[in-house]
């Protein structure tokens, strides 16, 4: 492999990372925090976001949205933003976006997994430990849907 970037390597540095904005309901509390007669419906849903702040600094957002239960009998849900900054340092410019898309949620995941684990046992349930999630397939589809979006007729 020969290195164009005047001898450094590629790096990806995390600069900071920190919680956006952090909303845990419970809202039948303390009916709902009594034995369940069946195991609750968990829906999660996962969201990345990124901007450029800088030449080489992104804010790249996880958005992590959960619920247990649904409509009335609800126990909980949660929303957390959790966010970091990273500079990406000799890393070819079409190869930046999935760095930024797909690296950088991975590093952020489990400081995330851990604030809603931690979130939803506070609010007097058992933690809920998110699944590890594919950032590269969430990546995929994502481009998927904006190149047939791009050539759907307006």
């Amino acid at each position: 492999m020969t290195d164009t970037t005047g001898g450094q390597a590629p790096a990806l540095n995390c600069l900071v990372q920190y919680c956006k904005d952090l909303s845990f309901e419970n809202p039948n509390a303390p009916r709902s925090l009594g034995p369940q007669e069946k195991a609750p419906n968990i829906n999660i849903q996962v969201n990345v976001n990124a901007k450029q702040l800088a030449e080489q600094d992104f804010e790249v957002d996880i958005l992590l949205e959960g619920s247990a239960g649904e409509g009335a009998d609800a126990l909980f849900k949660f929303e957390l933003t959790y966010a970091g900054v990273f500079r990406l340092i000799n890393i070819p410019a079409e190869q930046s976006h999935p760095v930024v898309m797909i690296e950088c949620p991975r590093l952020l995941f489990p400081f995330a997994r851990q604030i809603v684990a931690d979130a939803v046992r506070n609010g007097g349930f058992p933690p809920l430990y998110l699944d590890p999630i594919d950032f590269a397939t969430l990546y995929a589809q994502r481009m998927q849907q904006a190149q047939a979006a791009a050539g759907a007729p307006n």
